[in-house]
């Protein structure tokens, strides 16, 4: 059984929207033939978003069959007894040519009464960013359901919110009921939980090509958010060929490293492993066989491998639960 797993690469799954562009292209080498697309999904579960395997003898099957045939092997003794044989974690790059809309995100029990989802605890890893890029993260300060309604209803949301200067390399962590935005010319790595749902509090007064303004879901945020300052922003120093902890939360544990020649990962079959290549090429030696990788590739290891052999110059995030 385990000689017929090994490291999986899916198709990504494009997704146009609105503030999209062409860096996931430019950038990212992904297959986009739109000048507005905003996200590659790398890894999902998300019904009707399932990923498809694109390498190997398992080609053409998607991730929920291959955790129906081996869920233990595929996810891991402790992530197989806590989500079953639901894949708890969504992986996406995204490319933000315009402001994406303000929003937040439900927690597990808002999620689950209202949506039958789990909530959507996510973070950002910066790949690129445009001169004078900045997010949108929480408040500037503790504020109120009140005030809130207030700056809402006189279009003056924003001089309430606090807006943060970024740089390639930056993390910020975003806990659920945190209000934010990703500002335009960013290009991030996200991984969250396996959510699709984001309650829509502004979008900048955009139409649509027919001249229509998205949904907006002012009531349903109310109880979803937090009105208190958050520190979302994870600092942290990288040393070549060691792993350095970004976010380490219930829901997924992400580390950075550096790699510069080779190194050997050793790793539990408690949880599958996930790599995000965000910088360089790379390439990664199982049961004697070699897998080549390149900026903007996500590779899911298996949970039953715990030994193997990476080489090459990347720069990787690493994620585990």
């Amino acid at each position: 059984m385990q000689m017929n797993l090994y490291p999986f690469q899916f198709e990504p799954i494009l997704k146009e929207r609105i503030w999209g562009g062409t860096k996931l292209k430019n950038y990212l080498n992904k297959p986009i033939t739109s000048e507005i697309t905003g996200e590659s999904w790398e890894l999902s579960t998300v019904p009707s978003d399932v990923s498809v395997v694109k390498n190997g003898l398992f080609k053409g099957k998607n991730l929920n069959e291959l955790i129906d045939l081996y869920p233990e092997e595929m996810l891991g003794k402790t992530v197989f007894a806590r989500f079953g044989k639901q894949f708890p974690l969504l992986f996406k790059y995204l490319d933000a040519r315009e402001d994406l809309s303000i929003q937040l995100h439900p927690n597990d029990e808002l999620a689950k009464a209202r949506h039958n989802s789990f909530g959507k605890t996510e973070m950002w890893y910066v790949m690129q960013a445009d001169e004078n890029a900045r997010l949108i993260v929480g408040f500037k300060e503790d504020s109120s359901r009140e005030e809130y309604l207030h700056h809402i209803e006189n279009k003056k949301l924003i001089s309430l919110l606090n807006e943060v200067p970024v740089k390639k390399g930056d993390v910020f962590f975003l806990e659920t009921g945190t209000i934010h935005a990703i500002g335009a010319g960013i290009v991030i790595a996200e991984i969250q939980q396996t959510s699709d749902v984001t309650y829509r509090i502004y979008d900048w007064d955009r139409v649509d090509a027919n001249g229509n303004e998205r949904e907006l879901h002012t009531e349903l945020a109310l109880d979803a958010i937090n009105y208190k300052t958050t520190f979302a922003k994870k600092e942290y120093k990288t040393t070549e060929n060691k792993s350095t902890s970004l976010v380490d939360c219930p829901y997924f544990k992400t580390n950075i490293f550096p790699l510069n020649g080779e190194l050997l990962i050793e790793k539990t079959s408690d949880s599958f492993m996930v790599f995000m290549c965000t910088e360089g090429s790379f390439e990664l030696f199982l049961n004697n066989e070699k897998y080549a990788y390149q900026t903007g590739d996500t590779v899911l290891i298996p949970a039953i491998y715990t030994s193997f052999l990476l080489r090459g110059k990347a720069n990787l995030l690493e994620i585990t639960i």
